[in-house]
């Protein structure tokens, strides 16, 4: 079974029919637009506020939306080609909102340290109101009491250091069930085998969330149904996040996207999500029955007992809970965590294991290191890995090169100066991760894959968790991703087992792992990642 293909997702063109409703709508929405600018303008002008430059090239209406939507480029290329030309802070137009773009760990420093709860909003495009329970989503909720409180249960209930050591138990289980695969699939065909490792990590990481998240074992035959439909509605998702909005260029234009049915099928793939969702706390609302009856009858429960959506059951029968809605927060979080904590995850891993491929120098120094610490008697564990710090080195290379999300929005509570340019409150900002983390005045031959770079005394502290503000690919401030810390678990162990237990070598011609690009926001491998797989033990 293939899980979520992101070459094949659909990218939507508009068709004859469309176009003609733009036109139409850009002509009588054109005269309301300058009305409104020569307001705005007239009111900023006494404030004599410095902007920053324009990007030139925009188009009526819709501004520079036509050049973020390159067939072959993606979006943080384009902004990182335009921060060469314009400086580190520049002005871009999507229809009605004027962005702001920073390509400046400091910019964001000063942001994030002196102006934190200020960038701690999201816009709300139109696939996130609809296409995901906006309201009530730790991902996407606005900043206020409810976004504050959920975050708070996130961080102190369930992914806290010691909540995570009480489900570690679920986590290995699931990983070491992934490397039995691998090795009897090798032992099956003499040792080697060719396997499709995105998709194997893909595999792997939904199976860890999902036992987590809800109890969900890998081995249980219900599993593998639950995370086909998993899968069907992600990708569906997935595929309508990439289908142009009008109403995000021009807001009151909702209208247009209803009537060309979009926001019908993402608030459908949106109850299909939930009814998932729904699925996962029903069953482990009748595990909770059976084990409160087997507990009155003299069993024992243990903390191991417990999972993600316990926490969250008991917050809502004591009525912690935030929001009007308890099922749905619930459900929301849920959702949250199974596709935050897989997803990325997984994205990270595929470029990994690309960039080992193709610096085959990089995989053996990695190996000796193992071989030395660990030895070939034993495979690795978690208490190895402080030890192994070049494995480490390449966690934050890898990620320095490719981090999972390239661009961050983050739209302002209230006005503001950013970089010594005023930004009006409800302003939007790209924060573009990815060119930060190829700046040369801070990386030396910044596109060259170098762990070692971050063994050098001046880096070797610089870590990924949001305070050094030239590698932040889990984000930063506030919104940062609240499961730093579990995803760096696991990426650690299970790149130190595959370099310790496996030869690896890309299966093409010229034995060098393909690494083309898909065109978006996120950064996924477009082609497979076909390995050849030989075990050293």
């Amino acid at each position: 079974m293939e899980f979520i293909n992101i070459s094949k997702l659909i990218y939507s063109s508009l068709n004859p029919y469309y176009i003609l409703v733009l036109i139409i709508i850009i002509i009588i929405t054109n005269v309301l637009l300058k009305t409104s600018t020569k307001k705005t303008n007239s009111s900023s002008s006494s404030s004599k506020a410095k902007k920053a430059p324009e990007v030139s090239g925009a188009w009526p209406i819709i501004g520079h939306q036509l050049l973020l939507m390159s067939k072959t480029e993606s979006p943080y290329m384009t902004l990182g080609a335009m921060a060469d030309k314009y400086g580190p802070a520049f002005t871009i137009r999507s229809g009605c909102h004027e962005i702001l773009v920073l390509s400046s760990w400091e910019m964001i420093k000063d942001c994030f340290t002196t102006n934190d709860a200020l960038f701690s909003n999201r816009p709300a495009p139109l696939n996130v109101k609809h296409l995901f329970n906006y309201e009530e989503s730790l991902g996407f909720a606005p900043y206020g009491p409810l976004w504050k409180e959920l975050r708070k249960i996130s961080a102190q209930q369930l992914l806290s250091n010691q909540q995570l050591r009480l489900w570690k138990h679920l986590k290995y289980k699931e990983i070491d069930a992934s490397f039995n695969d691998l090795n009897e699939l090798c032992d099956k065909n003499g040792g080697t085998a060719q396997v499709r490792m995105d998709y194997w990590f893909a595999f792997m990481t939904y199976n860890i969330s999902a036992a987590v998240v809800a109890g969900c074992e890998s081995q249980d035959p219900k599993s593998s149904v639950v995370r086909e439909l998993y899968k069907k509605a992600m990708e569906k998702a997935l595929n309508l996040t990439a289908v142009f909005s009008i109403s995000d260029v021009v807001p009151c234009l909702e209208w247009v996207d209803r009537l060309r049915g979009l926001v019908r099928d993402m608030q459908s793939c949106r109850d299909e999500l939930n009814s998932i969702a729904e699925g996962f706390i029903e069953e482990r609302r009748q595990k909770r029955r059976l084990r409160s009856s087997s507990l009155s009858s003299g069993h024992k429960e243990g903390d191991g007992d417990q999972n993600f959506i316990d926490v969250l059951l008991t917050f809502g029968e004591k009525s912690q809970l935030p929001g009007e809605n308890h099922e749905l927060v619930i459900q929301s979080m849920i959702l949250d965590m199974l596709s935050g904590s897989s997803d990325t995850t997984y994205v990270t891993l595929t470029w990994l294991l690309g960039l080992l491929l193709n610096n085959p120098h990089v995989m053996e120094r990695a190996r000796e290191e193992l071989d030395m610490h660990v030895g070939k008697n034993k495979q690795v564990e978690e208490s190895d890995i402080p030890q192994l710090v070049y494995i480490q080195a390449i966690i934050k290379e890898s990620m320095r090169l490719y981090p999972a999300a390239a661009l961050l929005p983050r739209m302002t509570m209230e006005a503001c100066v950013v970089g010594g340019f005023q930004v009006p409150a409800g302003g939007h900002l790209y924060l573009n991760i990815w060119k930060i983390q190829r700046d040369p005045t801070v990386w030396e031959n910044p596109s060259e894959y170098r762990p070692e770079r971050f063994l050098a005394e001046e880096k070797a502290d610089v870590d990924v968790k949001g305070q050094n503000y030239e590698l932040i690919p889990f984000g930063v401030g506030r919104r940062m991703c609240p499961g730093v810390t579990s995803a760096l678990q696991v990426m650690h162990l299970v790149v130190a087992r595959l370099i310790h237990g496996f030869e690896m070598r890309a299966a093409t011609p010229d034995g060098k792992a393909d690494m083309t690009e898909t065109v978006g926001m996120v950064t996924f491998n477009k082609n497979p990642l076909e390995v050849i797989m030989t075990k050293r033990f």
